[in-house]
């Protein structure tokens, strides 16, 4: 293999960014980047480049936004460029025209330690599903999304608290680190491709993504379980209930354990410093949150500004 080889890099969100950066500090040649079209955001609506196309341009990076993968111009185009492989992180599905053009191969890093946590929020369900570890993996793609052959992989813990945020911020420089030790490893011929393991559909976690279903609070669950949403939801998209008849987000929370915590879904406040829901076995007291028309605010700020119905 070529010691530096053309690399197209394929990504949209910050995540993606720590891999792209560390693929330039390393000194790998990066041809060209691939991300979504800019998109309408804020109020004015005004064009909002991707985390990766603003990098790509501080770089001096080509940058192609095809509305279609399998517009056949945007095929023509990547071919310019003669790509030896590409590297995907947090990308939309390819098209076989394009992931199978670079005669290495393109390479996908993904937040999970594959097969299991397959789909588009590894992140998120993981920590909704309680876990104490994930990962990251990086493997070669191929038709069915998320199972192509392991390429490496790296376990990392899952902290009691951690919020999806938290874990993010950590899994995008750990992987970041694993795409560049993948790339050395194709270059110097040490990696072997590995099948993914075969692991019964019954023991199979998948991470489809999240739903508004998936967010809304249901307080007859366990109050672990509430915990783990809200922690695996956070800071974004959010979990909620209703305070008031508003919407309410919870980005940050406690729970306390107790035997006969009331009717499920009551909200009981002392006004001053904490407000908390029952659930069926404990009780959630809300650390961070934001209603419906306000910011983000400390519980305390919250209750010093807000007035209760009577």
């Amino acid at each position: 293999m070529h010691s530096n080889p053309h690399i197209v890099f394929m990504g949209t969100p910050e995540f993606a960014v720590a891999s792209l950066h560390a693929l330039l500090e390393n000194g790998f040649r990066v041809a060209a980047v691939v991300t979504a079209p800019d998109k309408p955001a804020g109020r004015g609506l005004k064009l909002s480049e991707s985390a990766v196309k603003r990098y790509a341009i501080q770089k001096n990076i080509p940058v192609l936004q095809p509305v279609k993968l399998k517009d056949p111009a945007f095929h023509e185009q990547l071919k310019s460029y003669q790509p030896d492989i590409q590297i995907v992180v947090a990308f939309r599905m390819l098209p076989e025209a394009v992931w199978s053009m670079p005669p290495l191969g393109t390479i996908n890093l993904h937040g999970s330690l594959l097969p299991q946590y397959r789909g588009a929020a590894p992140i998120n369900r993981a920590i909704m599903n309680g876990e104490s570890k994930t990962g990251v993996t990086t493997f070669k793609l191929q038709q069915e999304i998320d199972t192509g052959n392991i390429l490496l992989m790296e376990e990392i813990s899952i902290g009691p608290d951690e919020t999806a945020g938290e874990l993010h911020d950590r899994m995008k420089e750990i992987g970041a680190g694993l795409v560049v030790k993948t790339i050395r490893g194709m270059i110097d011929g040490t990696l072997q491709e590995k099948p993914q393991a075969m692991v019964d559909a019954a023991g199979l976690k998948m991470a489809p993504k999240i739903f508004a279903s998936d967010c809304e609070i249901k307080w007859e669950d366990k109050i672990q379980k509430i915990y783990n949403q809200i922690r695996g939801l956070s800071p974004f998209p959010g979990a909620f209930t209703l305070l008031e008849s508003k919407i309410c987000k919870i980005f940050h929370s406690r729970m306390e354990i107790n035997s006969h915590p009331g009717k499920t879904g009551k909200m009981e406040t002392n006004g001053k410093t904490w407000l908390r829901y029952s659930a069926s076995d404990g009780y959630i007291y809300i650390e961070e949150m934001q209603l419906e028309g306000k910011k983000k605010m400390g519980i305390a700020d919250f209750l010093r500004g807000y007035r209760f119905k009577a």
